[in-house]
This record gives C-alpha cells, structure tokens and sequence, in this order.
C-alpha cells in the first residue's frame, strides 16, 4: 500500500509564539475536516522561539520537517499555503528550496495547494464581513481593509478583489476602502494604495467609527493586540480626537477558514509536483 503524502500546513513564520499555537489549531482543524494527519510547519522563524513558550513542543521548519520524514523514507509531500495569494515566498522561495531538497533526496515530489483567495469563492469576504459586523454591531459603516502590503502587485490585487466581495457583503450602506500598513516609496509601489495612517488622516476616515479589516492570519507584530495596526489606530485616534477605529479579529480565528483550508487541500491532492 502506497502511504499517504504527508500534509503540512504553512504558514510563513513568525517570532510570536501565539502564532505558532494558532497555526497548530488550524492544522488539527484541518486534519479532521479532510481525515489525514496535517503538521504545522513555518517557512523561516518559528523554529527559534523557546519550547517552553509553545507548550514544551518545539516549532519545525519546512526544510528540516521534510529532511527528517524524507531521512524516513518518505517521498510525497502535499503542502497547503497558510497565505492570502501568490506571496513571492510560495511562488518564488519555496519552489528554489524545494529544487534544494529534491537534490538531496532522490524521487522525491512535492504538491503545492492553491492560497486561499479564489475570485469564485466568497468565503474569505464573508469572514471578513462578520468580523466587520461583530465590531460596528451590524450597522453601516466605513470599512478600512488594511493588509501588510507587496512589492509585488498580484498580492494587492487580492486585497483589492476582497475590497470588492466585501462591500457587496456588507451592502451599498457602508464604504469599504483598501489600504497597507507597509510598502516601498515611489510611483512603482502605487498598486499598494495608501497607508492605513494615510487613510485615517483623510476626511471622512479622520472622525466617527472605522472599521479596520485585518487581512491578517495569525498574531505577531504587525497584527493582533498590541501590534503595528493597533499602534497605528491609537495614533490616529490621538491626532483625531473625532475618531473611534474598531479593530477586527484576526482571519485566523474564524471558524470556517478550515473549510477553505480543506478545499485547498483537495486541490492539492490533484496538482502535478512542482
């Protein structure tokens, strides 16, 4: 009999512990939703952090989680992106360390899912769209979806296209407006819209309630409490007394991003090995 591939779920890594626990509840999520075991495993990062901050387990890199199983004699490898879009770090490095890994390791073939944003799936916007109404109470509002920002202009399509789906979820009565809590100067880097500090100084976003959508998966520095966002939100809400910015929960806290999950996954099982 022929085992399964492996399944790892991956996420791009992070320094806050609180990360990593989060990926490893996803990955026991999606694990029972599609029946097979799934390992979280981080690109960079997580593999640094204390064991005694993660529950006395340590946390695992991609390339030694799969050198250790291929050490095993294991060979196939499925991997499911913990990722918006096309990130340059599933479409770019992951692929060069795979070439790294399949030098080392003879026959071996690794399966990469899609991300999670699909143009015909309205999941992601209506996660968004719930944590927008758990914070305005369900009522109008203006909607500030904020991601990290790219050098790369494909990821802040994605934001835009979630831009779109999310005001036709929550109806002609609210504003949705893009913006990035990062991104290089000059024209070039246009794509990424404004600054969620720019947005915030602008009239009609400089007073009354906000909304800010956080197109963020897991807690660490940029999101989550105490993070750049909420740093961000404070700031402005001092420079514009007249403001009140509502931070939503993380997407990765939503009960239904495993169902997505799951989907990638069977994805996956159907695409040829890169």
């Amino acid at each position: 009999m022929t085992a399964e591939p492996v399944t790892f779920l991956l996420d791009n890594g992070s320094l806050e512990p609180a990360a990593t626990l989060r990926l490893r509840e996803l990955a026991q999520a999606l694990a029972a939703r599609v029946g097979e075991p799934v390992e979280p495993v981080s690109l960079l990062h997580s593999s640094v952090i204390a064991r005694d901050r993660l529950g006395g387990v340590a946390a695992e890199n991609f390339e030694p989680a799969v050198e250790r199983r291929a050490e095993q004699g294991r060979r196939e490898f499925l991997v499911v992106p913990l990722f918006f879009g096309p990130s340059r770090a599933i479409t770019e490095y992951l692929p060069r360390r795979i070439g790294v890994l399949r030098g080392k390791f003879s026959g071996l073939a690794v399966r990469v899912a899609p991300p999670l944003f699909d143009r015909e799936d309205p999941r992601l916007a209506q996660i968004l769209a719930d944590h927008v109404r758990a914070v305005s109470g369900g009522s109008p509002c203006r909607v500030a979806l904020v991601d990290h920002g790219s050098p790369i202009r494909a990821a802040s399509e994605v934001r835009n296209a979630l831009v779109r789906q999310l005001s036709a979820e929550l109806g002609r009565s609210s504003e949705v407006a893009g913006c990035c809590l990062e991104r290089r100067p000059g024209p070039d880097h246009d794509f990424n819209g404004p600054l969620l500090a720019e947005l915030l100084s602008h009239d009609g976003w400089n007073t009354g309630e906000v909304a800010v959508a956080l197109q963020f998966l897991l807690p660490g520095r940029h999101a989550g409490p105490g993070g750049d966002v909420a740093e961000i939100c404070r700031r402005a809400e001092t420079e514009h007394p007249g403001l009140r910015a509502c931070l939503t929960p993380l997407v990765g806290g939503h009960p239904r991003l495993p169902d997505i999950l799951a989907d990638r996954w069977r994805s996956g099982r159907r695409a040829p090995p890169l």
